[in-house]
Order: C-alpha cells, then structure tokens, then sequence
C-alpha cells in the first residue's frame, strides 16, 4: 500500500522526534513516504529501509489556496493513504482533492496538542492498536560507522557537545562549554566532539580556542548525513536542545539535554533524556517563553549530572 506520512514541522529535532510512528507505520503497511516541511530530513534518514522517500515540501503550506497546487503534488504520488501528524485544515483539504481514499489527520485545534502525547495517541487510534513506541533507533549503513570508527576509543569516553541551536535564547553559552570541558579533562580521559549549525562557526570557533587541552574533533562543518554517523557512536550527548540529541537518544546513547526555554515535550519520548534546568524552577513552567539567561544552568550541575550518569 502506498502510504504517505506528513510532519508539518520545520525543525529537524520536531521531525525526529516523529520517528517512531513512521517506524510503526511502516511496519504494517511497507516503507513509507514521508512529506515535511524540513529541507534536512532526507539527509538524516538516507540509511532507513522503512523510509521509501522524504520529499520536502517548500512551499503550498501556508495560504489557504494553496491546497490546489498541495493537491496536484499529492496527486503525482498517487497514495493509497495519508496520517497527517499536523493539525492543517490545508493538506486534509488537498488530500480529499488528490483522492486519497484513507486520510488520518489530526484534530484541527493546534492548542494543547503535546508533541509526543498527541503523536502517540493518534497512531494507537489510525492503526487501531493498543501501545506503541515513542523513540526507536536510527539507521546508519555500516561503512559509514567504519569510517569514522578511527576517531573512537575505548579508552575514553566520547561526549558530543552540542552548544549550536536554532536561536540565541535556548543556548547554552560557550563559555559555559568551555568551562565544563576543560572542568571534565581534569578528572578523566574525555574526547569531545563540537556540533554547531553550519552558521554558527564563530561558536565551535571559540570552543576550540579555548579547552586547554587539545582533544576534541569539530563536526560543525560538515552535512547532517556525515554528522549521524558520529553521533550515533559517542557515549554521550551534553548540550542544548538542538536535532543532535534526537540522534543520539534514538541511539541509545544518554543525552544530557539543557532546557533554556525549550517546553519538555522536546524530550519526553526516550528513557535516553536527562534534562537539566534552572535551580528552583519546575520543568512544566519552561516553554518557548522563557527568558532563563545561560547562567542559571551551572557548570557544576552540569558536570554532577555527567559523572552520575558516567557512573
């Protein structure tokens, strides 16, 4: 059966998070397609052999008339079903249009709709089965592991720092980077590697110039298909809330998220999430509206939470 699969999110961390349901999809009807609106999923799920395509959705998504031309690229895949994991009134309307005969869609209310919750529910009611996964495992062919196996040893552990994201507000601060990596080289045989976007150089940049020792691999500059391989293999994730903590939770490696003003359905799906937050704050009242400055994580709590997870 021809299935089609929408994520109405931009960001690739909201689109991983959605891996699961795709997975459990897939698993009774064969691989799917996956239709989204982030430009970088497809690099990310190149290896998975559930995913048949990943077609980026560029534009058609934000007008209402716009569902006329969603329906002529709905029409061209001639799918047999669609679940939209989104409430849009727009691609519900394309889809009737495409003649898509099986739509599962969302209810139409974006208020209150919990990231994984909501998510979880809806695949349960489409598939009409009582429990299903919320994190699985990601995909990467093994000569792509083999060749970024020289920068791993066992003798140390492997930390990726992810101390690049979307905004301003939900970072970290490379201070605070440096600081809890040069505080970590002082009590073990630590490798680090730096994760930032591919515009935020000047971040990995300053990281670099000053950990006092020199054992660290920046990955900032290279494509989300050459990065999955090596976070997929390190020991641990510790940074903020961007796509790498998706990888490496669904890798089954700990992931030491810090949450800024990142609401906690971003990383409610996987045992994998340990979140750290501000002192005398309740992790409910953390959302995008948030103002935490980067000082109100400490170094210190940082550090506690890696050793007691190292342990």
């Amino acid at each position: 059966m021809n299935t089609c699969i929408y994520l109405g999110y931009k960001g690739l961390g909201a689109n991983l998070l959605h891996l699961a349901y795709c997975h459990e999809i897939s698993k009774k009807f064969g691989p799917v397609t996956i239709i989204t609106l982030c430009k970088n999923l497809e690099d990310a799920l190149k290896d998975d052999p559930r995913i048949k395509k990943v077609y980026f959705l560029e534009k058609y998504h934000k007008k209402f008339f716009d569902i006329f031309n969603l329906s002529k690229i709905l029409k061209k895949f001639k799918f047999d079903q669609i679940f939209i994991y989104y409430p849009s009134i727009r691609i519900f309307f394309a889809s009737k249009l495409a003649g898509i005969k099986n739509i599962f869609h969302y209810p139409f209310k974006k208020k209150k709709l919990h990231l994984v919750e909501t998510a979880k529910e809806f695949t349960c009611k489409s598939l009409n089965i009582k429990d299903c996964p919320t994190e699985t495992k990601i995909a990467v062919k093994q000569e792509k592991l083999e060749k970024v196996k020289k920068y791993f040893h066992k003798d140390r552990f492997n930390i990726v720092i992810g101390a690049g994201s979307s905004g301003p507000d939900t970072r970290w601060g490379s201070e605070n980077f440096v600081k809890l990596i040069n505080k970590l080289n002082e009590k073990g045989n630590y490798f680090f590697f730096i994760q930032c976007g591919l515009d935020q150089k000047e971040i990995s940049e300053k990281i670099i110039k000053n950990i006092k020792k020199k054992n660290y691999l920046d990955i900032s500059q290279i494509g989300i298909e050459e990065i999955i391989p090596y976070l997929s293999q390190c020991d641990m994730y510790v940074g903020n809330d961007t796509f790498s903590h998706h990888v490496t939770s669904q890798s089954n490696k700990p992931s030491i998220v810090i949450l800024l003003n990142s609401p906690k359905a971003y990383s409610d799906y996987s045992i994998y999430h340990h979140r750290v937050i501000p002192d005398n704050i309740k992790i409910e009242e953390i959302d995008h509206n948030s103002n935490f400055n980067s000082d109100s994580v400490s170094v210190e709590k940082v550090l506690n939470k890696i050793i007691q997870i190292q342990n």
